[in-house]
């Protein structure tokens, strides 16, 4: 398996957080494909080019997780991502699926890497295929009823990750005794090593689960599709915390309600923001009852004498307000470290909000939020562009991602860094601007026709 080399750019990466996804036999991206993940990453591509396919994996581990119930190595039909068959995410080689197969790997800090392989099991669904953990460049495979001997797992023990430190008290004398048999055995999405005592028969001990320290980071993902959902009157009032299960739009209300009971300043840079976009300048949560909230937003653009009393429902103005305010929410509720995963951001907004959304997304990414956005917008890209070039935004906390769709299917990811100008390098594809050039080019070049014409009549 090819590994993707690491940029190692110095400041590019915080502490904490997942810093590279992975990605191979998922759909359009049929060969392993890589996409490093900074403080703002953008990802950019014609519609259906594999942008949503290079994170769906990474949401599958999460709504796998977040189960009630232990749903097997991978659930398909989630909150997050819904599938009805597993022959719906797997790539395809013309009208066939090519492998029966797909892998995906995530990194944390540059330095600890994990890859799960996951084929189609016999029975439906998928099973895990075997594990890969790799720390310090120290690396160890683990797959589904694999049995070692003590002596076996000593071999790992200069590994920091298997060391004697790390196998629980009650079980270290065992082992070193040689009395307990180790065993690989799947725990949800992960595999795990259990140590068994031969002469107890006591029920298996975990020993190492490789995905352990991926477990928060993954969970924490907070997810905000493109779709989320039209203004309503009343919101339910949800659990408010640092994780959010499923997609995030139904927690901004609660949110908005807690940070005004707290009063925290937090209330005040998100009305910022808002006015920031030109949306609205206040916003606030108004309980109804023990069970529903509603959203109330300034009617006026800014701020007038009497206005605190000039609010209205969120489903009586513009729909660019409700599809904009989980973005704004997202941004401030989201810890350093954390993947804030945005599908459109500048989805129903104007130009103008388009670009201004730019300066929101930096400060996220400058608070050490892992902000990663999927967009079609070109005046987002250059407005970003134009903060880096203006010093407002160190281009060593931006990453640029291409998605291209070849003529046989198969996705190809180009990735550019922003240099001190904003500039990124020439092998990005700027089909974002030339087909802005090319609108007005065309209007222009009409324009100037139908002038030619005029006066040739008269």
């Amino acid at each position: 398996m090819k590994r993707s080399a690491k940029s190692k750019k110095a400041g590019s990466q915080r502490d904490g957080g997942i810093t590279r996804i992975t990605v191979a036999g998922y759909k359009s991206i049929v060969h392993e494909q890589s996409v490093q993940i900074r403080p703002l990453t953008v990802l950019a591509g014609v519609n259906s080019s594999g942008k949503s396919s290079v994170m769906q994996p990474i949401l599958l581990l999460k709504q796998t997780l977040e189960a009630g119930y232990d749903p097997g190595p991978i659930l398909l039909n989630g909150p997050n991502v819904k599938f009805t068959s597993g022959e719906q995410l797997l790539s395809r080689a013309g009208k066939k699926i090519s492998k029966a197969a797909f892998y995906v790997g995530l990194e944390l800090n540059s330095d600890t890497e994990m890859f799960l392989f996951f084929k189609r099991s016999a029975k439906g669904g998928f099973e895990i295929e075997k594990l890969t953990y790799a720390k310090n460049k120290e690396e160890i495979t683990l797959a589904p009823g694999m049995k070692y001997d003590c002596e076996e797992v000593f071999i790992w023990l200069p590994h920091p990750a298997l060391s004697a430190a790390h196998i629980p008290g009650v079980l270290k004398k065992v082992v070193e005794d040689g009395t307990i048999k180790l065993v690989v055995a799947r725990n949800r999405c992960f595999l795990s090593i259990e140590g068994l005592d031969i002469e107890q028969g006591s029920a298996p001990a975990q020993i190492f689960q490789p995905g352990s320290n991926y477990d928060l980071p993954i969970r924490s993902i907070i997810h905000l599709p493109g779709l989320r959902g039209n203004p309503e009157r009343t919101y339910p009032v949800t659990a408010v915390g640092p994780i959010f299960p499923g997609t995030f739009e139904k927690y901004v209300a609660s949110i908005i309600m807690k940070w005004q009971a707290d009063k925290s300043e937090k209330i005040e840079k998100l009305s910022s923001d808002l006015g920031k976009l030109g949306l609205t300048w206040k916003v606030a949560a108004r309980p109804i009852d023990q069970t529903q909230v509603e959203l109330q937003v300034g009617r006026l653009l800014h701020a007038a004498r009497g206005g605190a009393h000039d609010q209205v429902s969120i489903a009586d103005v513009g729909f660019g307000v409700s599809q904009t305010l989980p973005v704004l929410v997202a941004l401030h509720a989201a810890e350093p470290g954390q993947l804030v995963y945005l599908e459109q951001p500048e989805i129903h907004l104007h130009p103008r909000a388009q670009a201004a959304m730019a300066e929101v997304l930096a400060d996220a990414a400058k608070r050490g939020v892992r902000v990663v956005a999927e967009t079609h917008s070109s005046l987002l890209l250059l407005a970003i562009q134009a903060l880096v070039a203006e010093g407002k935004l160190s281009p060593e906390l931006v990453k640029l991602h291409w998605f291209k769709r070849g003529s046989d299917g198969v996705t190809t990811i180009t990735s550019a860094d922003l240099d001190d100008s904003g500039a990124f390098g020439e092998d990005w594809p700027e089909d974002f601007s030339d087909i802005e050039l090319q609108a007005q080019s065309r209007y222009l070049d009409s324009v100037a026709s139908r002038k030619k014409k005029t006066s040739r009549a008269g």
